[in-house]
């Protein structure tokens, strides 16, 4: 049993990211949030993550509030990325059904990390919120000076799930590192975390046990794009496959 893939009625859950903010012809950054939650669910995506990476506090805010009270049916999650200790405020006021955080090892030097440490476990202890965490995670800094197996066994110590990607979001996450840290973790779970497309799911999601999913389907294929009807459609066709 996995407090985060047991959130999931389909096995390899692909989770749709929710950038926020105001972007295209959207006035009301809300309005777009609702329109792209409503094409990933129509269209066959098993959760969504609410991020705060083009809006704020209040976009994050808003739209947990939305879905707490009118799309509780949903499987969401938070990742608030100016300060993970939000993310655990708002996931227990809202009741978020888990929380990202982009590094939950190796991004400190050994002086922080123990504190680190204490004060995330103190958080997961007190609410019981399952956690998804990265290592060597996309634009986070590597500073333990530990080996990427240290830091995948610090990293299960404080999360429920690693999620690995390549160097930026929107690239392929690198199928030879995925299988790497598949390797030293084992049956814990890993989640894609960038890059995924029709043309990779396969094998990533041979590796894999999950995926976040956000430029790809964009209109544009890029994350300042609006969320594609289709694009997203051709995504889970072919996610659908490895599931058979």
């Amino acid at each position: 049993m996995n407090k985060f893939l047991d959130l999931f009625e389909k096995e390899k859950p692909i989770i749709g990211m929710l950038h926020l903010g105001k972007r295209n012809l959207y006035k009301d950054a809300l309005d777009l949030t609702k329109y792209e939650l409503n094409t990933y669910l129509e269209n066959g995506i098993d959760g969504v993550i609410v991020e705060d990476y083009f809006g704020d506090y209040n976009d994050v805010e808003r739209t947990l509030e939305y879905l707490y009270v009118l799309r509780n049916d949903v499987i969401y999650g938070v990742n608030y990325l100016r300060n993970y200790k939000i993310a655990f405020e708002l996931a227990q006021l809202y009741k978020a059904k888990f929380i990202q955080i982009d590094s939950v090892a190796g991004h400190l030097l050994s002086s922080q990390d123990e504190k680190y440490a204490q004060e995330l476990n103190e958080l997961r202890n007190i609410t019981n919120i399952p956690v998804i965490g990265g290592v060597r995670f996309k634009y986070q800094p590597y500073l333990s000076e530990r080996s990427l197996k240290e830091d995948l066994e610090l990293g299960m110590q404080r999360c429920d799930g690693i999620v690995v990607t390549g160097d930026a979001t929107g690239l392929e996450t690198p199928l030879k590192k995925a299988a790497e840290f598949k390797h030293i973790i084992k049956d814990f779970p890993l989640i894609i975390g960038a890059g995924l497309t029709p043309d990779n799911c396969i094998p990533s999601l041979t590796v894999g046990d999950a995926a976040i999913v956000g430029s790809y389907v964009k209109h544009n294929h890029k994350d300042s794009g609006i969320v594609s009807a289709k694009h997203v459609k051709k995504l889970v066709y072919k996610v659908k496959t490895i599931r058979k």
